[in-house]
């Protein structure tokens, strides 16, 4: 299992040093999430630094921007870190993309399929050299004249990576993607029982198996060592449980365990603005099925058994790997993880 960073940061100077600092403390790669900021501007300033791991977004919206846009932008990205940029895509939710972006919300399986063809089809005709052409139902490219055409693709096109919760989405990540994120909210059976078979169902149209694919986990977790105190710690991801469960594109989880009936629950306790209360209705049992509690070492063992066989690569947040990577016990931990040997 590798081990990345995950982050989400205004873009800033020393986000270059920060990268550096990572790759030291033994991290594969370094991922942006879109929330309040760039995650395509910070990428490109941490690259500045000479990091030789993975730089990535985790995720950027695909649906606020067009498909010829994002071939653009990943193409120098991957060109800037060496040919080592993952571009990670998600669809976000139809309140953001019309209420926040004032965009149309449609089809957004179909669409995500075609944003990755559609791509695929322009980086292939600057590398090939050939005409563009793609023609699906909701993106049809033909105009890509010599002048448009970079020439920075010695590396070829970048890895893209796609989120999914759903198993239609994933399904489409395995079709035409190079890997999938696995949302926080999710549970080993969860991914075992709907998200992997799927992910098989789209490998096996394109004629690819797992050895062709990542699968990719942003680990949610309780740091003991962090907090105040161990109960403070589960009691702020109590909360966050509940802010997921609340979402009811999320209840397929729930679902999963047989406490779907949370969702409408939390739904409407958030209609009515009754946000301090939520973390109640999450009993120990449903904090457990998400959430690893612990100190570095307990995590590193925790994590491992939970996920183990299941994932490829794990991101843990920036501010754990700052705070424990020094650590020997973390070390001995995050070599576990991986299968390599801790430095003395």
């Amino acid at each position: 299992m590798k081990l990345n960073a995950a982050h989400s940061v205004a873009p800033a100077p020393d986000l270059a040093d920060l990268a550096v600092r990572l790759e030291d403390a033994g991290c594969h790669g370094l991922y942006f999430a879109e929330l309040a900021h760039d995650p395509f501007l910070a990428a490109a300033i941490a690259a500045t630094g000479g990091t030789a791991m993975t730089l990535g977004t985790s995720i950027a919206l695909a649906f606020t921007r067009s498909p010829t846009t994002l071939a653009y932008t990943a193409q120098d990205l991957n060109a800037a870190t060496g040919g080592k940029f993952v571009l990670g895509l998600g669809p976000q939710v139809k309140t953001h993309i019309e209420r926040r972006f004032g965009l149309e919300w449609r089809e957004p399986v179909q669409r995500m399929r075609e944003v990755v063809l559609a791509m695929r089809a322009v980086w292939r005709c600057w590398q090939e050299g050939g005409p563009l052409d793609f023609q699906g139902e909701l993106y049809r490219l033909s105009l890509m004249p010599p002048a448009f055409r970079p020439e920075n693709t010695d590396h070829g096109s970048p890895l893209v990576y796609l989120a999914a919760v759903g198993p239609k989405m994933a399904e489409v990540a395995g079709e035409v993607g190079d890997g999938l994120f696995v949302h926080a909210f999710s549970t080993p059976d969860y991914v075992r029982n709907v998200l992997l078979p799927a992910v098989d169902r789209g490998l096996a149209r394109s004629g690819r198996s797992r050895a062709d694919f990542q699968m990719c986990y942003s680990a949610f977790i309780a740091d003991t060592v962090a907090a105040d105190s161990p109960a403070d710690a589960r009691e702020r991801a109590r909360g966050l449980v509940a802010f997921y469960a609340s979402t009811p594109d999320y209840r397929r989880v729930l679902d999963q365990h047989g406490i779907g009936e949370l969702q409408p629950r939390l739904r409407q306790m958030t209609r009515e603005g009754a946000w301090d209360r939520m973390a109640d209705e999450i009993s120990d049992e449903v904090l457990d099925l998400f959430c690893a509690t612990g100190a570095p070492a307990e995590l590193g063992e925790e994590l491992g058994r939970r996920w183990g066989g299941l994932i490829d690569q794990m991101s843990l947040p920036v501010d754990f790997w700052l705070r424990h990577s020094d650590e020997r016990e973390w070390q001995i931990a995050a070599a576990r993880l991986t299968g390599s040997s801790a430095t003395a």
